[in-house]
């Protein structure tokens, strides 16, 4: 058995095995390919999906929330992550969503650390008011660069793991990944016991978190609305 936490990691195996069983812990696995659909995952892949493209729009509309003014919000993002075909997809959804709330996305991608100074500098040229941050993993590995750069540039910023608002950026919100891996160990057990992934429908995150950093938010002389706060489940003092 595989278990596999992204979907860059299960677009790999999926690529790598079609007979072998894949249990995705958080994925968005309908819109990448990885399954026909949550109901009936068919073939050999099932487990845990994380709806990102739903998960963005409501970033987008806290990020709108946090700050009022914003309409320029730089989208900071690692190439590759998709296929082709799904990333544009993704890209032209995003770009309504965004539109419908008064936003508009300007894209910027990076694949190495040594890119984020660049990436910066390209967000800045472009007076971009504001960012968000893919929820990726080469992202969060480096939470701590990319949250320290976001507030030099005094760019309000979401993101989706609490790791980054820890590490110093202003907004996160996404499911409790803790509370994912837990359930992906019910997916291992009834496979292991004879169950067949394709028999085992997707289920979606049940625990979201929303994670607000009043230090950032200080630094960079921003006043969270009230209304915002009031619904954070960890406010970073």
């Amino acid at each position: 058995m595989i278990v596999a936490n992204s979907t860059p990691a299960c677009l790999a195996a999926q690529k790598a095995t079609t007979k072998i069983p894949i249990v995705i812990v958080a994925a968005d696995p309908v819109r990448s390919g990885l399954v026909a659909s949550l109901a009936r995952p068919g073939g050999n892949i099932t487990g845990l999906s994380i709806q990102e493209f739903e998960l963005i729009f409501k970033r987008l509309e806290l990020l709108k929330e946090a700050v009022p003014m914003a309409s320029r919000v730089a989208y900071l993002r690692v190439p590759g992550t998709q296929p082709t075909q799904v990333a544009s997809s993704f890209q032209t959804q995003e770009d309504s969503a965004a539109q419908s709330i008064g936003l508009q996305l300007q894209r910027v991608e990076v694949r190495e650390p040594i890119d984020f100074a660049g990436a910066f500098s390209t967000m800045a040229k472009n007076r971009a008011q504001a960012l968000i941050v893919a929820n990726v993993g080469p992202l969060s590995i480096h939470a701590a660069q990319v949250a320290a750069l976001a507030t030099q540039n005094r760019l309000p910023a979401i993101g989706g793991q609490k790791g980054l608002t820890r590490a110093g950026l202003l907004l996160t919100y996404g499911p409790d990944l803790s509370d994912l891996q837990r359930r992906s160990a019910t997916y291992v057990d009834k496979i292991l016991k004879g169950a067949k992934p394709a028999d085992l429908p997707v289920e979606q995150p049940t625990k979201f978190e929303l994670i607000i950093n009043l230090k950032t938010a200080k630094a960079l002389g921003l006043t969270i609305p009230p209304s915002l706060l009031a619904r954070a489940d960890q406010v970073i003092e």
